[in-house]
């Protein structure tokens, strides 16, 4: 997942980024609002976290723009301030979600992780597909009820593909949501990484979960169970 962090303190910036990308996520990072407006503009973001009080453009101005331009994506704002009315007018700008610092990092692991599979329309950890079960809070796959192992990029791939259950993904979008920076789209990564999984998902080649469509990407194309 690709997500953007807008924070002008660079500790807490800095902190924010290894946590994110520890676990898993590739992350863009700006320092003001103008600069958050530019990477919401040309990044393609599953979600952001945006700081209330930016240099430049506000936290809250940047919410009401990246809105206005109809950016859908999720995003959750982060404050030093804890009284209701700046809480209401962030969501109210369009944000998703809020946090007021200090934080623990474990419950924004836990609020990114809750709007992105919101924004899929799952409302469990947990997307279900068949005997197939990703758990995306603990990062783990459960098949036909027993653990299976994947690589971290293994469960990237798996994790987007499921959270786009039925829609054909591009090796560019992939690229885009997976990596931080760019990436040799003429490499045969991602075959490699498809057919580790359907090796791991489907050993004896009778459930088929992942579908290549020449010339246009990959298809998750299980029957899909939201829990």
């Amino acid at each position: 997942m690709r997500i953007l962090v807008v924070e002008d303190e660079a500790p807490l910036r800095e902190q924010l980024q290894s946590h994110l990308t520890a676990k898993g996520y590739s992350v863009d990072v700006a320092e003001d609002g103008e600069e958050g407006l530019y990477f919401g503009r040309e990044y393609p973001l599953d979600i952001a976290v945006i700081d209330l009080g930016l240099p430049k453009l506000s936290g809250i101005e940047l919410i009401r723009q990246l809105r206005a331009e109809a950016f859908s994506f999720p995003i959750l704002i982060l404050t030093a301030r804890g009284n209701w009315q700046d809480k209401v007018e962030g969501l109210e700008a369009g944000a998703d979600d809020y946090l007021v610092k200090p934080f623990h990092t474990e419950e924004l692991l836990a609020r990114l992780n809750a709007l992105v599979r919101r924004s899929a329309g799952y409302a469990s950890p947990i997307i279900e597909s068949g005997p197939v079960q990703l758990n995306t809070a603990a990062q783990s796959l459960v098949l036909n009820g027993q653990t299976v192992s994947l690589t971290a990029y293994e469960y990237k791939v798996l994790e987007y593909l499921m959270l786009h259950s039925g829609a054909v993904v591009s090796k560019i979008e992939l690229t885009e949501h997976i990596y931080e920076q760019d990436f040799d789209r003429d490499s045969n990564v991602f075959e490699v990484f498809i057919r580790r999984m359907r090796q791991k998902l489907d050993p004896d080649g009778t459930l088929q979960p992942i579908e290549t469509l020449r010339g246009r990407g990959y298809r998750f194309n299980l029957d899909r169970n939201k829990i």
